[in-house]
């Protein structure tokens, strides 16, 4: 089945000129040239991914990430302009999947959503040893089902971004062991690290924030390494 696409760019002429190489590559891609415009076609149909523009006149990126995020969980990837980092990082912290710096390529456009979908339908990542695990994992009382995309602590669900699902994953996977923000970025992103580069550390804050919300502020089940990267800490029982 064609995968579909949701662009929201307020920029026809570069909308038309991304569609024509999406289309082209196999993609059913759908157009919105404001935030008003993308809600309205969100709420007729969720589409396998939205390639979505932070500076919109009316109804921006980031409010319209802010408005879809609470009741929906479709992977977002975000156009920002050069020299842009706080809205890049206000993205990720709004639950984006991932960001690309425009004027872009439309074959690194294509190239990170493969790599979204990719890591959505659970499958194997680019890095060598960096296989998603296919198994229910279970830490005490935080469950995660790779097959379904489902989480749930002590019984009650998860709502995680897919970055934070397959973030939560390794590092469960991993559990006792350190994972260095290089091999996550490589598994979670499909790239590689680059200087001032925070993704992965947004998505790990937002997933800490998830989880204490529902284990306890108390509760540390994610540790900072310092100097090396992230650990899940293994559960005693």
């Amino acid at each position: 089945m064609m995968q579909t696409l949701l662009l929201v760019d307020d920029d026809r002429e570069l909308c038309a000129l991304l569609s024509e190489y999406l289309r082209h590559e196999g993609y059913e891609v759908t157009l919105a040239h404001s935030g008003e415009a993308a809600l309205q076609q969100l709420e007729r149909t969720t589409p396998d991914l939205v390639v979505l523009d932070i500076m919109m006149p009316g109804i921006s990126g980031l409010e319209l990430l802010q408005q879809l995020r609470p009741r929906s969980a479709v992977p977002v990837l975000m156009l920002t302009g050069r020299g842009e980092a706080i809205d890049r990082i206000l993205g990720l912290e709004m639950g984006a999947d991932d960001y690309l710096s425009k004027p872009c390529h439309p074959r690194e456009l294509s190239a990170r959503i493969k790599a979204i979908l990719r890591r959505c339908e659970g499958t194997q990542g680019s890095a060598t040893d960096g296989t998603f695990p296919t198994r229910t994992l279970q830490q005490g009382a935080l469950q995660l089902d790779p097959g379904r995309r489902e989480a749930h602590f002590a019984g009650a669900p998860l709502s995680l971004t897919s970055a934070e699902f397959n973030v939560l994953a390794y590092l469960m996977q991993h559990a006792g062991q350190v994972l260095g923000k290089a091999e996550l970025t490589r598994w979670v992103l499909h790239r590689e690290l680059s200087a001032y580069d925070r993704a992965i550390d947004v998505h790990v804050s937002r997933l800490r924030q998830k989880l204490a919300a529902v284990a306890g502020e108390h509760v540390e089940l994610i540790k900072t390494v310092r100097g090396q990267g992230y650990q899940f800490i293994r559960s005693a029982s």
